[in-house]
């Protein structure tokens, strides 16, 4: 990708580099290396860990001083709804990244599902991580105000914060009196990056699957879906 390209990304997201490498590497997939030999820099995934936390960070700073009030469940709550890998893809669509991640031409064919939406939160997360290395907490935090925390307003008018399971269980005890079971279908992927697969029950019939990195997350998956389903 040439770098005018790479420049149009900057101006779509306010915000320049001074190192364009880190740039370059947070954009970078680790499929793409796998084609590209000859590509000095590394996959994104250092930056993505380091990214991760400093938007938690940022996240959990604007929720603390904007609702003192508030108890730590419900902000941890509203958090979780903000840097869940499902908004994260939403912003990484919103901010342009989409069109600029470098990745293997079969990661390039594959453009829906679950799998997608992992690349592109991770690709977001890593793009906060290097514009952290790049500029310090300060730049990395106006991103993250910019295109996260303007989700805030959606997230608790839809009750996007809420606990899945815990709706879903009063939902189906309330009009049916019985519990959800959780059983996990299938596990997939590399040891270090594991997927889940688990489907959600009421008695034997199954309502919906949930896909995640960890079970829970895959339960929480599953029960969001179960509860379109029935509504």
């Amino acid at each position: 990708m040439e770098l005018k390209d790479f420049k149009k990304f900057e101006k779509s997201i306010g915000y320049e580099f001074k190192n364009k490498d880190l740039l370059k590497e947070a954009l970078t997939h680790r499929s793409y290396l796998n084609e590209n030999h000859k590509w000095k820099l590394p996959h994104n995934e250092r930056l993505e860990f380091l990214g991760d936390a400093v938007l938690e960070l940022a996240v959990t700073e604007d929720l603390f001083e904007d609702f003192p009030d508030y108890e730590e469940g419900t902000l941890t709550a509203y958090r979780a709804a903000l840097v869940n890998y499902q908004m994260m893809a939403k912003v990484a669509q919103e901010a342009g990244i989409e069109k600029y991640i470098l990745l293997s031409h079969g990661e390039s064919k594959d453009t829906s599902g679950r799998a997608r939406e992992v690349i592109l939160a991770n690709a977001c997360e890593a793009l906060i991580g290097a514009i952290y290395m790049d500029s310090g907490y300060g730049s990395a935090k106006k991103f993250s105000d910019k295109f996260v925390m303007t989700h805030l307003k959606e997230v608790i008018k839809t009750g996007l914060y809420k606990d899945a399971k815990s709706l879903l269980q009063e939902k189906t005890q309330a009009e049916t009196k019985q519990t959800p079971s959780y059983k996990v279908l299938s596990e997939y992927g590399p040891d270090h990056k594991k997927s889940f697969k688990v489907g959600v029950y009421l008695g034997e019939r199954l309502l919906a699957t949930g896909e995640g990195l960890a079970k829970q997350d895959a339960e929480v998956d599953a029960a969001k879906k179960a509860l379109k389903e029935l509504d």
